[in-house]
């Protein structure tokens, strides 16, 4: 029965230091800023600007006959109406109540 004493030991040892690293990594991280609280700063209108404006490429591009670059230019445009969208909504979501 001698040889389980110096198991015992060591198993506890080192429960103990997994259990003390776990805990500095968890003050860590709960100390650590949210990438999601990273504030971002969208101009809507010149967003809103710059999709139409490729709008209006892909239109000419359209008239020119390039119709796999006016695809790609309309494209680029609903993802930039969407970004604007987003922001909009965001900038109306996150304002205070009048009341408060």
């Amino acid at each position: 029965m001698r040889h389980i004493k110096p198991v015992r030991r060591a198993l506890t040892a080192l429960l103990a230091t997994t259990l003390l690293a776990g805990g500095v990594l968890l003050g860590q991280t709960a100390t650590a800023e949210p990438a999601a609280a990273k504030t971002v700063t969208c101009n809507v209108s010149k967003l809103r600007a710059d999709a139409h404006k490729e709008r209006d490429r892909g239109n000419q591009l359209k008239r020119l006959g390039a119709t796999e670059e006016a695809r790609k230019a309309f494209a680029r445009a609903d993802a930039l109406e969407r970004k604007a969208k987003q922001c909009a909504d965001a900038d109306k979501n996150s304002k205070p109540p009048l009341w408060q």
